[in-house]
């Protein structure tokens, strides 16, 4: 209708029909087609500053040329099918799986994918938008939020392993000014997540009040699928949160335009900086992302903001951020762990002993730098240094108390529990271990030490040297020396000290007979 009310403006002006056609670029019979209608309806004359409104020229211009009735669309061939097709629809089914359920599903469908296409657009246009169609902005405060994200980034070369890895692509995007840190690595692990985490804080100088992480792993073991559902964070990251003071808000499932900036940011490192720089290996790429982030994407001017990006920083974002803590995140790892018969959880390739009750149960394990925490229910339950790979820690408490020594099996350890509880008892090991010199007699000792252990010293060193006395080097004459107290009998030599004389040469109880003092000093033997 404007250039409607330009071509009367033009014709009360006085310009001739071929002058007007060249202005308004309207061909010679069109222009004569509205300028008949118009004249008709005593529009064209007049004053040139008071032309008619957009509705006065549409009707003069439909009541001389009524629009033409439209020619009614020809039948489709899936309309029969209709309302199965708007309901798989509005499911959320595109038109080629459509397309195949009908084919699988409906009797006699002879359709295209095409016509299925076209239906599905007529739908889509008659029943116009829906509140879920709109996108509703979301406007963050200065120091409020950052968006957190992983993408693959290509194949790269890894200098230590000598070939190409997969390698990952990490930005953290500031929701109001939208500087961003980004960084390259091989792989998505509970540790390197929350390294670049920290990172990312030096680098900005501060701590976002929220942060926007995707589903990963890394971030949150359990994701919420709904308003009532409970999100399950991983404990490293809820750590690492409480540390900083910042509050975690996961992105919900299947929904990246949740986290649209940190989306436009990692696009716009790919197409930025990936595209354009030519990788040597992972280092050397990092380097260069570094410069790139300084030199490039810090300075550039936002399209949304319409500032620079270091600018707005500066000025706006920088003073709203949490301050950075004291001390620097110590990197910690939570994992959880099964218990095994052998009263070990196996953590990092490595082995740490728990109290033998949780045998068969679950337990969480804190790695710190130097330190490895179980934790069952809320309660500690172990303390360990932390280990390498294939090393074991183990708390000899931890073992039932009847079961846990036998877990030794050197003989110098046996030798060395025996040495600690006197001198005979020490001989006596050494004796069972050279009874054979093929059969291997750790058990025998063991079972000896064991015993002797719930004696008194004096009483098994007695029980030890009387035993070795009359070779009795098994555990079932050691007991019965210590069960018919024998041990507190005294031996051969000592008899004849103070005067008396044995009877049997046996470790049972022997028959004392007394001796003449004068004969037991000339050493009769009667």
């Amino acid at each position: 209708m404007h250039r409607l009310q330009e071509l009367v403006r033009l014709c009360r002006l006085g310009h001739t029909e071929r002058d007007v056609a060249r202005m308004l670029g309207m061909g010679r019979n069109t222009l004569s087609g509205y300028a008949r209608a118009l004249e008709k309806a005593g529009l064209l004359a007049g004053e040139a500053g008071a032309l008619p409104g957009a509705e006065e020229l549409r009707a003069a211009v439909t009541a001389h040329r009524p629009p033409p009735s439209p020619r009614p669309p020809a039948p489709s061939k899936v309309e029969a099918w209709r309302e199965e097709i708007d309901r798989q629809r509005m499911k959320g089914a595109r038109p080629t799986a459509i397309h195949d359920w009908l084919k699988l599903e409906a009797a006699g469908y002879a359709g295209s994918v095409s016509a299925v296409r076209r239906l599905c657009r007529r739908l889509a246009r008659e029943r116009g938008p829906v509140p879920e169609d709109v996108v509703i902005r979301v406007e963050t405060a200065a120091g409020e939020v950052a968006q957190v994200d992983f993408a693959y980034a290509g194949l790269r070369y890894d200098p230590v392993a000598g070939l190409a890895r997969k390698s990952w692509l990490f930005v953290m995007a500031l929701g109001a000014s939208r500087h961003l840190f980004a960084d390259l690595v091989f792989d998505q692990k509970v540790e390197t997540w929350i390294r670049l985490h920290v990172k990312a804080f030096e680098f900005f100088g501060g701590v976002p009040k929220v942060l926007v992480p995707d589903n990963l792993k890394v971030a949150v073991v359990r994701a919420a699928f709904g308003a009532d559902g409970e999100a399950v964070l991983n404990r490293s990251y809820r750590e690492l949160a409480r540390h900083y003071g910042f509050a975690i808000d996961p992105t919900p499932p299947a929904s990246p335009e949740k986290k649209g900036k940190v989306e436009r940011a990692v696009g716009y490192v790919r197409r930025s900086f990936l595209v354009t720089h030519d990788s040597v290996d992972l280092e050397v790429d990092r380097r260069a992302l570094e410069r790139w982030l300084s030199e490039v994407a810090a300075m550039r001017r936002h399209g949304t903001t319409g500032r620079i990006v270091r600018e707005h920083f500066e000025a706006v974002e920088r003073p709203a951020l949490l301050p950075l803590a004291a001390a620097r995140f110590e990197i910690v790892l939570w994992k959880e762990a099964h218990v095994h018969r052998d009263v070990h959880v196996m953590v990092e390739g490595a082995f740490y002993s728990v109290p033998w009750p949780l045998v068969g149960k679950a337990v969480w394990v804190r790695l710190g730098q130097g330190q490895a925490q179980i934790h069952s229910g809320d309660a500690v339950v172990a303390t360990h240094p932390r280990l390498a790979r294939g090393q074991r820690s183990t708390i000899e408490a931890h073992l039932p108390e009847h079961r846990g020594p036998w877990r030794h099996r050197s003989k110098e350890h046996w030798l060395g529990k025996a040495r600690g509880m006197g001198a005979e008892v020490e001989r006596l090991a050494q004796d069972l271990f050279a009874a054979d010199d093929v059969l291997y007699q750790l058990r025998k000792v063991q079972a000896v030490v064991r015993l002797l252990e719930g004696y008194p010293r004096e009483r098994a060193e007695r029980a030890a040297k009387r035993a070795r006395t009359f070779g009795c080097l098994d555990y079932r004459g050691l007991k019965n020396i210590l069960v018919q107290g024998l041990d507190l009998e005294p031996l051969p030599e000592e008899q004849l000290e103070l005067g008396w004389m044995r009877g049997a040469r046996f470790a049972r109880r022997p028959v004392l007979v007394p001796v003449p003092p004068a004969e037991a000093t000339h050493g009769s033997e009667g």
